[in-house]
């Protein structure tokens, strides 16, 4: 894909970040003063806005807090550049880095910056690596940084995907998802200074939103591959409420009800898996 600095926007979510964001939005200058930048105000209470529009950003408020998710669709939607670069207002991501993604997004659709162990937590590093071994185990695909929000990618595919993207945090995770099943190219692209946000305390809070993160990977699983889901626990009961039948019908000479169910069970999971995955494959559009 080719473009100029003119031909992109860089997207920046900002809730309650007017301490962060002019410099922010002075070093993306500093890159290229052709780049758009526009800020997706999320309802702050402080002067996030303001600080903003003094540095000649374009802006956008919400009237209340929406949610991170939220203000990052509305950005991609307002943009009107066939490049998106997506990245946090709190100073975590260096925006000295946007150079190497677009680089890297000539010959790639999506490209993840991804963050190095000791940018995280331990805990953070821990959850995130156990988010990034399921989605692979749902998806087939491997994933080196599954909730990264550094990320520049075409517009147009983003937009074939940016209703499916939840209003909180795991926006990251449905659109990297969504571009993987549905074939486009993506690139992990190692940023060297990526770490916690500069100042103020974050917004994601773990235990819950890691559960959501984990329901996510599932709900997309079965839209675009639904057989991934259902088929392993569907043969499972299928085989285990088989071999009991047979057990049974050998050793006792009567057949009980539980493995019954189990085999009735199993072959109803996999028609669902089945029948999911035709419904699935007449209305995703995929891309080989």
């Amino acid at each position: 894909m080719e473009f100029s600095a003119s031909d992109i926007t860089v997207v920046l979510p900002a809730f309650n970040e007017a301490d962060t964001i002019g410099d922010i939005i002075g070093r993306i200058r500093r890159i290229s003063p052709e780049f758009g930048v526009l800020v997706v105000d999320d309802g702050s209470s402080d002067r996030t806005a303001d600080a903003a529009r003094v540095t000649g950003a374009s802006v956008i408020v919400h009237e209340g807090n929406l949610g991170n998710g939220a203000s990052v669709k509305t950005g991609i939607r307002a943009a009107k550049t066939p490049v998106v670069v997506l990245m946090d207002a709190d100073g975590q991501h260096p925006p000295e880095a946007i150079p190497s993604l677009l680089e890297a997004l000539r010959e790639a659709d999506l490209v993840i910056g991804c963050r190095s162990p000791d940018a995280q937590s331990p805990f953070r590093h821990f959850g995130n690596a156990i988010l990034n071994k399921f989605a692979r185990v749902m998806t087939g695909r491997r994933i080196l940084d599954l909730t990264s929000g550094f990320r520049a990618a075409r517009r147009d595919a983003l937009l074939e995907y940016v209703h499916l993207f939840p209003s909180g945090f795991s926006y990251p995770t449905t659109s990297t998802i969504a571009f993987l099943k549905g074939g486009y190219r993506v690139k992990y692209l190692p940023v060297e200074g990526m770490g916690r946000r500069k100042k103020g305390v974050s917004k994601i809070r773990p235990f819950r939103d890691g559960l959501k993160f984990l329901t996510i990977i599932v709900r997309l699983a079965v839209l675009f591959e639904p057989v991934r889901v259902f088929v392993p626990p569907g043969l499972v009961l299928f085989l285990a409420g088989g071999a009991i039948l047979i057990y049974q019908g050998i050793f006792w000479g009567r057949l009980e009800e539980l493995p019954i169910l189990l085999v009735l069970s199993g072959l109803i999971i996999l028609f669902v898996g089945f029948l999911s995955d035709l419904v699935a494959s007449l209305t995703t559009k995929r891309k080989s």
